[in-house]
């Protein structure tokens, strides 16, 4: 992937129809998730009726708003420890957006990968799981702002390898498949051969909490991650985990949807810069402890 997060290319997005909400793990003690506690209840927005009339017919009928996601991924979107519950910053907001157009939001929990097809095949109404925007996704989707994120790397405590984002040839590195950082090593291994050192061991996991757990049972030195989902680690393996250094490669997330819907994508940018105004949208984001990736202004394929 090219700018930050999980993203995957449009051509693979495309061939991956069938792979579609089959059923991501999460939450356990140690790569997953907890849900967040303490943080004062999230106020329900009121509906905004002008923003509702742009949603068209076809979605808004049964009263849902069908979220495709990849519950794997704390603090954005994971399954509480009842196993099956998906929650997360992402569920929180998606789910303020759809009240918002006067809807009830329905997440269903899919492979990453499946997520972009399932929205071109019509299962689902929109997508919500830690999406970079970037130029290839935007050529055959619409992709409405509501967060920014970089990578991070993450490391076990007190990084005994002593890794920096700069010195990662020749370790072992684990990443979750289909996202930004997949495509990354990739392209860290060319300039690795560049310089005449060993490539990264890559380690590809189909879930981001399988990846922490990786790193905490010493399968892997080093996880590169979005920049929440490596602070959350850190919270969900008692410290065992530590980021270093800075995120980088900063890039918005987007709600995805379809194109080519009328006003639809409106509505959605509508709703978002709705709870960024009435303040429900921080509320969310102070819920997860993930406030810093606020951003001011919803646009549509920013």
């Amino acid at each position: 992937m090219s700018a930050r997060t999980r993203t995957i290319p449009a051509a693979l997005a495309a061939a991956a129809l069938a792979v579609v909400l089959a059923g991501c793990g999460a939450g356990g003690s140690g790569a997953g998730g907890t849900a967040a506690s303490s943080a004062p209840a999230i106020p329900t927005p009121t509906k905004d009726n002008a923003l509702a009339a742009k949603v068209p017919a076809s979605i808004s009928a049964d009263g849902k708003l069908v979220f495709g996601t990849d519950a794997s991924y704390p603090p954005n979107e994971f399954t509480d420890t009842d196993g099956s519950t998906i929650i997360g910053m992402d569920v929180d907001l998606g789910t303020a957006i759809a009240q918002k157009l006067g809807l009830q939001a329905e997440f269903q929990n899919s492979q990453f990968s499946g997520i972009i097809p399932g929205i071109d095949g019509a299962r689902y109404e929109a997508g919500m799981s830690s999406f970079s925007i970037t130029p290839d996704r935007t050529a055959t989707v619409d992709m409405v702002s509501y967060f920014t994120a970089g990578t991070s790397l993450a490391v076990k405590a007190g990084n005994p390898e002593g890794l920096t984002p700069d010195n990662l040839c020749g370790k072992a590195i684990g990443v979750q498949a289909g996202t930004t950082q997949a495509e990354e090593v990739a392209t860290r291994n060319k300039d690795c051969q560049a310089k005449g050192q060993p490539p990264l061991q890559v380690t590809e996991l189909q879930q981001q909490t399988d990846v922490t757990l990786a790193l905490t049972s010493s399968r892997i030195v080093g996880m590169l991650a979005d920049s929440p989902v490596a602070a959350y680690a850190v919270t969900t393996t008692n410290k065992a985990v530590e980021v270093v250094g800075e995120p980088y490669d900063t890039a918005p997330y987007g709600v995805v949807i379809k194109k080519n819907q009328g006003e639809y994508a409106q509505a959605i940018q509508g709703a978002i810069q709705s709870l960024m105004d009435d303040g429900t949208y921080k509320a969310v984001l102070d819920k997860w402890n993930v406030a810093n990736g606020a951003i001011p202004t919803s646009q549509i394929n920013a």
